[in-house]
């Protein structure tokens, strides 16, 4: 499901409405991007030629074409994601405001290695779009990578809050000697997305495939994946390598979380459930036990979360 040819043309030609579970894409820069590979001082017999760039003065039209074509094949709940600079930011937000998509999260990348500048401050960021496609509730596997339970050895910090913060540190891949695209996302940050924003059996599609990175993670993680490539150099070479990728191969170096300790976390509470708490509490109380052990003693037995139980001993008198 792999088509060498523009991604409007193909989408209104291959892509039925509804058919995709989560699209991650990372479009044309708009900035010169068919010389990239200079700023980065990548060397040249390394880096695959057939880059498209698009104009400046096309970017809007070309984003708003993509973009609806994006919110057509997306299922409802669906959900999208863009990477993006921000020279080109505008056309892409306001793209998205003539559309029915609603965004969730506007995530900052920090990668490393920003190009160098001496008269202004370092780009060293890209931006990530978060949209979902309303009618359906959208997938997000919460607990997907770490459990509720899970800490950070250095401070004690919640591992799933920290993974779930919406400014993300993680470096770009550099390959010396190995053939690449003029850019290419790391396979953590697409493992991260995947992972969080679809289940296994799912379509994931792209819509710039580029260095098919997209696709080889998400075959890996046991998806389903397809998309567009109008570059013939890139898509004949990546055509090549996609197909020694083993579905579900990645899945092995990704730990499976423990179970949640917090397991009625968000469900409704019953007042029969209230008043146990609270005479369970008192009766733990009386026995002389510090009111930390306590919390935690009441967290494992109901598998609530800290913030609840304070909120329902609050009414305590």
């Amino acid at each position: 499901m792999f088509y060498n040819t523009d991604c409007v043309e193909g989408a209104r030609q291959y892509l039925r409405d509804a058919s995709v579970d989560l699209i991650i894409t990372d479009p044309p820069y708009g900035i010169g991007g068919d010389t990239l590979h200079k700023h980065y001082n990548r060397k040249e017999e390394f880096v695959l030629d057939g880059y498209i760039e698009v104009p400046r003065e096309e970017y809007y039209d070309f984003t708003y074409s993509w973009i609806k074509e994006a919110e057509r094949v997306l299922k409802p709940g669906g959900s999208m994601y863009i990477v993006s600079g921000y020279t080109n930011l505008i056309h892409i937000l306001n793209a998205l405001s003539e559309t029915q998509l609603k965004e969730v999260n506007h995530i900052i990348w920090k990668y490393n290695f920003g190009v160098y500048t001496k008269n202004k401050y370092i780009s060293s960021h890209y931006h990530i779009l978060y949209y979902v496609k309303p009618g359906a509730k959208p997938v997000f596997n919460t607990h997907s990578r770490y459990s509720d339970a899970e800490k950070d050895d250095a401070s004690n910090g919640s591992l799933n809050y920290q993974d779930r913060e919406d400014v993300w540190i993680i470096n770009k891949e550099y390959k010396p000697g190995q053939v690449k695209n003029k850019n290419e996302l790391p396979s953590q940050l697409l493992a991260k997305i995947i992972q969080y924003s679809s289940n296994e059996g799912d379509l994931v599609c792209d819509f710039f495939l580029g260095s098919f990175s997209t696709a080889r993670i998400a075959i890996g993680l046991n998806r389903k994946a397809c998309g567009f490539e109008k570059s013939g150099v890139a898509f004949s070479y990546q055509m090549n390598e996609i197909e020694k990728i083993v579905p579900g191969s990645l899945l092995s170096g990704f730990s499976t979380p423990p179970p949640n300790k917090y397991f009625n976390q968000g469900k409704p509470m019953a007042e029969s459930e209230k008043n146990e708490i609270h005479s369970r509490y008192l009766e733990l109380k009386k026995s002389g036990m510090p009111k930390k052990q306590i919390m935690e003693i009441l967290g494992r037995e109901t598998g609530r979360g800290p913030w609840s139980l304070s909120k329902i001993l609050s009414t305590i008198k």
